[in-house]
């Protein structure tokens, strides 16, 4: 196998397991776009030439990432962050604006692997929810046009697209992608997960009852 092969088999198992590399916040939005559009490009390629890797079959070496789908409840009772994401006319908002009402509030990308295939289990739950928790799903795409497109051609109509092109979100979460948040009606965090999940399962549906 050739270092290049090498490289892109090992993001593949990376991505698969722990959801898709996200910058620490304190590289600066300007490296964060930077090394963003590397991570399109190399999570892209890992699709077209990795095969699927489970979490099973991971490597020794991937031993110590967390298991994908887990529940954090670490950050219990914190408030939201205070950065703004924009809605579909460009108006900046922020999780306290949904005040009086449970928000999951999910943090994906077009080229998160993990993220696309969690998105319509995400979209059917918050449709099973029939409006008593608000679902929003926030962009991290550098393009907004790319996950609007993604929208639609899924025709994903209950949950909420925001986006954050700036990456100011996640940088403010030091969040991985996929990563899912549930806030209370007083926008503090209740939990999170970091990966991909079936949130249409029986044990998924528990965890949204507790708002």
């Amino acid at each position: 196998m050739s270092a290049r092969s090498a490289i892109v088999l090992l993001l593949g198992i990376a991505t698969t397991i722990a959801g898709c590399d996200k910058p620490a916040s304190d590289n600066g939005q300007a490296a964060s776009r930077g090394q963003a559009e590397s991570r399109e490009q190399a999570a892209a390629a890992a699709n077209d030439a990795a095969p699927a890797v489970s979490a099973d079959e991971a490597a020794p070496s991937a031993a110590s990432a967390p298991k994908a789908g887990v529940v954090d409840r670490s950050h219990k009772g914190e408030a939201a962050p205070a950065a703004a994401f924009a809605n579909a006319a460009g108006k900046p908002l922020t999780v306290k604006a949904f005040g009086g009402k449970p928000t999951l509030v999910n943090l994906w990308a077009t080229w998160c692997a993990p993220c696309v295939k969690e998105m319509p289990a995400l979209d059917a739950a918050a449709k099973e929810a029939g409006g008593r928790i608000r679902f929003v799903a926030i962009s991290e795409d550098m393009d907004p046009k790319k996950a609007r497109r993604f929208f639609a051609e899924r025709r994903l109509s209950a949950i909420q697209p925001m986006y954050d092109p700036e990456l100011g979100y996640s940088l403010a979460l030091n969040a991985n992608l996929p990563t899912t948040i549930l806030y209370d009606k007083q926008g503090r965090e209740v939990w999170r997960v970091t990966g991909d999940r079936d949130w249409t399962s029986v044990e998924s549906r528990a965890l949204l009852s507790e708002v």
